[in-house]
């Protein structure tokens, strides 16, 4: 009975104690205890003024134009009713290096914002000014620095569904030809014998060039010494034009790229023959079939020629992974530094096996795309001595986005930026909140 009695009490005291205590204890209000973000409410807010660059428009006005007393409503209209603000506009202006900030305008509800105010910041560009660089030229610190586009009239195309070569080269040569000391386009099968001979067109530095062939899988070929010497009668076949090509790429050091499907798959020129096509209704051309890329790999090890017509690229049939190949990390890292975003999966079944590596003493230096069971669709392959094939197996329809992205990615030519060169170019908008009112 004692010990039921003893509990009580001491419930009874710990009981009134909790009383006296809350009684006399103060409570932080509610806004104390969870405090509103004043900074990220400025920076939220900021962005959404500016989600349609009315923001941006706004502050380059006047100071006396009405568009101001709509940027005001638009203010109090994204905050809540207890938040003071002021918003104040600065231009920036660089002088010697150093960055001034002239206040050009302000907006505000309160003629104080108290003592526990917060800000954001948002910088903004004018309208007129465009982001410029200047591109490091390949070659400037080093050998070579040619880029070659074959643009040859005398020659058709194939596996380029939907292009010309001749759309294709001025593509590639917008896109490519800031990065080079010398673009030349190679527009006819006489001018490519010419480089082919080790002779130059305008002048330019031959040894350690890139040579892009737009024609997909065909391959420009001139007539004369590379027709007849280039010919293997007893196989019927130009394969031994492919193994000169690989030859010419060694002795040359040259960067040999094949934008889509099997390369070198075919031979063109429509006066050597006029009368042959391809099976699909191109005239102008005839088949080498696998036996040129056997040949040219041949050459590009110093091999002697042997014809062979084994078919080693990867078919989307026997291996499903090749319908839909992503992009590597390393080309989506430089996708953002050179501006240029080809779509992130590609369908390839022409992709190289990796076992060339081995077989003709290559390294790959870029991957394009991410090797798919033992298959790599797009690759810089380097000899180790001297010369590269740089081959996309694409489908049919080439991207030359992937090609230029590819030869960045090789070369890494660094971009240096430039400064705004416009008057007014740039202003500082700054939020700065403050809370007021009730709990």
């Amino acid at each position: 009975m004692m010990r039921t009695v003893e509990v009580l009490l001491v419930i009874a005291i710990i009981a009134g104690a909790f009383t006296i205590s809350s009684f006399f204890a103060v409570l932080p209000v509610p806004r104390r205890v969870s405090p509103q973000n004043l900074r990220m409410l400025a920076a939220t807010t900021l962005e959404i003024l500016d989600v349609n660059y009315d923001l941006s428009r706004i502050i380059f006005l006047n100071e006396s134009d009405p568009a101001w007393g709509d940027l005001q409503i638009a203010l109090s209209a994204c905050l809540p009713p207890n938040i003071v603000y002021n918003l104040t506009v600065y231009e920036v202006i660089t002088d010697d290096g150093a960055q001034l900030y002239l206040p050009k305008k302000s907006i505000s509800n309160a003629e104080s914002l108290g003592i526990g105010s917060d800000a954001s910041s948002y910088l903004v560009a004018s309208s007129n000014v465009t982001f410029k660089f200047i591109p490091e030229k390949i070659g400037e610190n080093w050998g070579g620095g040619t880029l070659y586009i074959l643009n040859c009239s005398d020659a058709r195309g194939w596996w380029i569904t939907g292009y010309t070569a001749h759309t294709l080269a001025q593509d590639l040569y917008n896109l490519l030809s800031p990065y080079f000391k010398t673009t030349v386009m190679v527009q006819n099968t006489t001018d490519l014998a010419k480089i082919l001979n080790g002779t130059s067109i305008q002048g330019e530095t031959l040894h350690h060039a890139v040579v892009i062939n737009t024609f997909g899988e065909t391959v420009p070929i001139p007539s004369g010494y590379y027709a007849t010497q280039g010919y293997d009668s007893q196989r019927q076949s130009y394969a031994k034009y492919c193994h000169i090509l690989g030859q010419r790429t060694r002795t040359y050091n040259w960067t040999w790229v094949s934008i889509v499907g099997y390369p070198l798959y075919y031979v063109s020129n429509i006066n050597l023959f006029p009368n042959n096509q391809n099976d699909w209704g191109i005239y102008g051309m005839k088949s080498v079939g696998a036996a040129g890329l056997n040949a040219f790999l041949r050459g590009l090890n110093n091999q002697n020629y042997e014809y062979d017509s084994t078919w080693i690229t990867g078919d989307s049939g026997d291996n499903p992974g090749l319908a839909s190949v992503p992009l590597s990390p390393e080309a989506r890292y430089y996708c953002n530094y050179y501006g240029i975003y080809p779509t992130a999966y590609h369908t390839a079944t022409r992709a190289l096996p990796s076992w060339i590596t081995s077989t003709y003493n290559l390294t790959v230096t870029t991957y394009i795309f991410n090797s798919v069971g033992g298959w790599i669709a797009g690759a810089v392959y380097r000899h180790r001595v001297s010369g590269a094939l740089f081959a996309l197996g694409l489908t049919r329809t080439p991207d030359i986005r992937l090609t230029a992205l590819g030869i960045l990615c090789d070369y890494k030519p660094r971009r240096y930026p430039l400064q705004y060169t416009a008057a007014n170019a740039t202003r500082l908008v700054v939020l700065q909140l403050g809370q007021t009112g009730g709990i």
